[in-house]
């Protein structure tokens, strides 16, 4: 499939005219499929999620058991001050507990009497418990949780992010479509032209009709003519614009080359390959949309860092005992009247440094929660327009197709007149330039409705399983 994409996008040289026989289709399911594979902006948004459980895995180490090791040693004029050993092994739990053992050696001449232990060692065994601030909630478990959250919410920026630049792509596939169209009617109206010049001059030179008429005839195949230069220019600009979305495997940027053109009969596709076939708006639910699911992550982290500010209020109050033992290897050496126990009290006076941080944390929360709540109602009614504007142009499109009609038709009958001689070729080209705008009108009408498809499958946040 690659080498065949390859194939597709480097062969070289192609003339508007021998088009059909000479170029190759590029489908827009094949279009946006490599778009989603190789895009720079498509593989960051798959980054998102590396990051996400990078920052996961980051809270997490928070609550990692660890081995502490302080070893000091002091000797001066001979004499041995201190050698003094302390290792403990700490395990951080959930609710602002930590399970901690420790081995204690010291020894010296001028050791403090309160650091003398046995000369085999002192173990200890014991727990530490935070009973105001930081027992429901600490800064671990608020890290641990807004890792979480935002673990999830990149899944959805990664939605959002594939989402649009389809969208951009598609946007430049269907602006590329429309130049190559209007590029199509130039070159056939040119033909035409031609070819009535052609015979309008050969009418001329056997006197059947006046010689003006040749210049007049002349006039219209050079503004045909004229017109198809300016639409070439066009659809070399749009092909230009749509390379910025072709990438290769190896991030090498892709030209599109003139021998390419779109798929002109893409109306039935488009649906599928976007995957809003069968959404009617009856059915329209909007709870598991991308972006309410970003900011509503959102929103849940900031709530957590409320909780957290308003745990800031509460006294710190840090309860730590130990048994003590020399032979640890007996379970029955454990007695409770051998102990290291400890309380801790610390509480600001006036708490203005924690109450300024809670009321910012609630303007935060309310400011998030204020986006929410607007995003939803915006995509509510963005949604509904949108499914609105593709009924009104499902009409549109009825409409303009039976105004060329009638205008091929007055056309093919004011040509059959000018056989006869009851017509002129003012009227005939009149009646051309008509037909002309009316075409290029139904080119339009064609291109707001497929850009009316990609909005709604922008505004519904879809990342296509199916590319």
């Amino acid at each position: 499939m690659r080498s065949y994409f390859t194939f597709l996008l480097l062969i070289a040289t192609f003339s508007l005219t021998g088009q059909v026989q000479d170029s190759i289709v590029l489908r827009f399911n094949e279009y946006l499929g490599y778009v989603k594979k190789y895009h720079p902006i498509a593989k960051q948004a798959q980054l998102t999620l590396g990051i996400g459980q990078a920052n996961l895995m980051k809270a997490r180490g928070g609550f990692d058991p660890k081995i502490e090791v302080d070893y000091d040693r002091k000797e001066f004029k001979g004499s041995e001050y201190y050698d003094r050993l302390n290792a403990a092994f700490k395990i951080p739990t959930w609710y602002g507990i930590e399970l901690k053992g420790t081995f204690e050696q010291n020894d010296g001449d001028f050791l403090n009497p309160a650091e003398s232990v046995p000369s085999d060692g002192l173990y200890s065994a014991g727990v530490s418990l935070s009973l105001g601030q930081g027992l429901w909630i600490n800064d671990r478990m608020a890290t641990l949780k807004q890792a979480k959250l935002f673990r999830e919410q990149t899944k959805a920026d990664r939605d959002l992010l594939v989402n649009q630049i389809l969208y951009d792509a598609a946007l430049a596939y269907f602006d590329w479509l429309r130049a190559f169209n209007e590029a199509t009617i130039y070159q056939n109206f040119l033909l035409n032209a031609d070819i009535r010049f052609r015979g309008i001059k050969q009418r001329a030179d056997a006197g059947d009709i006046a010689a003006i008429d040749t210049v007049e005839a002349k006039i219209a195949m050079q503004t045909r003519s004229l017109s198809l230069e300016q639409a070439k220019v066009k659809l070399m600009k749009r092909s230009l614009e749509l390379s910025n979305f072709l990438w290769m495997n190896d991030n090498v940027p892709v030209e599109l080359q003139p021998n390419v053109i779109p798929d002109v009969e893409i109306g039935d596709e488009i649906d599928t390959t976007l995957e809003i076939l069968g959404r009617p708006l009856d059915d329209f639910t909007i709870e598991n949309h991308p972006k309410l699911l970003s900011l509503g992550y959102k929103v849940d982290g900031l709530r957590v860092e409320k909780n957290l500010k308003a745990n800031k209020l509460l006294p710190k109050i840090d309860l730590e005992y130990n048994f003590l033992t020399e032979t640890p290897e007996l379970i029955n050496s454990l007695q409770r009247q051998e102990y290291k126990g400890g309380l801790t009290f610390r509480l600001p006076l006036f708490l203005r440094k924690e109450r300024g941080d809670l009321k910012l944390a609630k303007f935060k929360l309310r400011d998030a929660q204020f986006d929410l709540d607007n995003a939803e109602i915006e995509l509510k009614n963005k949604i509904v327009a949108l499914y609105r504007e593709l009924e009104s142009l499902e009409t549109q499109n009825i409409l303009i197709d039976d105004i060329v009609g009638n205008y091929n038709t007055l056309l093919a009958a004011e040509e059959r007149k000018f056989s006869f001689g009851e017509s002129s070729l003012f009227l005939i080209n009149s009646r051309e330039s008509k037909l002309i705008d009316a075409e290029l009108k139904q080119i339009e009408v064609e291109n707001k409705f497929y850009t009316a498809k990609a909005k709604l499958f922008n505004s519904l946040a879809v990342n296509p399983e199916n590319l």
